[in-house]
């Protein structure tokens, strides 16, 4: 799950801010991004890292059938199973 510094820093490679108890505070003329930017940034986040998740399943799924049935794996399905 992204955090909330981990979104600021997607939006924002070089932000410098502080953050205690919830409050961001932006230093050195660092340009504020709003909370619903920050909470929208997350939910992408967090969406792309389940995607990749599933996907990775998916692979290794068809992997293994592939293999059961004695099929060519492709490289991507190949590298799931590489240990």
């Amino acid at each position: 799950m992204a955090s909330k510094i981990d979104a600021i820093l997607s939006i924002n490679p070089n932000a410098q801010f502080t953050t205690k108890d919830g409050v961001i505070e932006w230093l050195n003329g660092t340009a504020e991004i709003s909370n619903a930017d920050i909470q929208a940034k997350k939910v992408e986040l967090d969406t792309a890292e389940a995607n990749a998740i599933t996907e990775k399943e998916n692979l290794k799924a068809s992997a293994k059938a592939k293999l059961i049935a004695g099929e060519a794996l492709t490289e991507d399905e190949a590298n799931t199973i590489v240990l």
